[in-house]
């Protein structure tokens, strides 16, 4: 099988893809759309997003040490990607995209009422990489949509119509394949 050498480059897909919401005291929220961002530890919870240092968010998030990751769905999407394109420096998001904001616990960052499940982050550490600072955050507190709760209690997150981004295009989520763990499971066709 041949095999065609590159430079270096991100290829690492699919990625989610994600509505940060922050916010300075006194000023009006914002949002950044980030495809790199992701879990780095369970105990405690957190997370990593990377920012180019010239967003308008980046200086936000640095200064106030916090920001709310919001996932976005195929119902976001248009907003997700407009908040992707425009500057928060001349444009309000949440106005222009009629987003409603939503009051966090353990944060001032809003979250997005429209989003299904919102993660309030506290920066932990900025680590300056070249191109993007990554932010590691430890989640402090996450809110979820009720409307996506089944009849027991449990939260059906694969049922919202999470989005990925890959390469320059957007997918929403699929057919379900398999199950963790299933390949080691003795009834692995009643698992999947």
């Amino acid at each position: 099988m041949a095999r065609q050498v590159w430079k270096p480059g991100n290829l690492l897909y699919p990625v989610p893809a994600v509505m940060v919401s922050c916010q300075r005291p006194g000023e009006r929220p914002n949002i950044i759309t980030i495809a790199w961002a992701g879990t780095i530890n369970s105990d405690p919870a957190m997370v990593s997003i990377s920012v180019r240092k010239e967003r308008y968010s980046h200086d936000i998030i640095a200064e106030t040490g916090e920001f709310v990751i919001n996932l976005v769905t195929k119902d976001l999407l248009f907003a997700a990607d407009y908040c992707g394109v425009k500057s928060g420096a001349v444009t309000d998001k949440y106005r222009e995209m009629k987003l409603t904001p939503s009051r966090s616990e353990t944060v001032s960052a809003p979250g997005i009422a429209e989003s299904p499940v919102s993660l309030e982050c506290k920066v932990k550490q900025c680590m300056e990489l070249g191109s993007h600072d990554m932010f590691l955050a430890e989640i402090t507190a996450v809110t979820a949509d009720e409307r996506y709760m089944n009849e027991s209690g449990k939260f059906e997150l694969n049922s919202t119509g999470l989005v990925a981004y890959s390469h320059g295009e957007y997918f929403e989520l699929g057919e379900k394949l398999g199950k963790f763990g299933y390949s080691v499971r003795k009834k692995q066709n009643i698992e999947k």
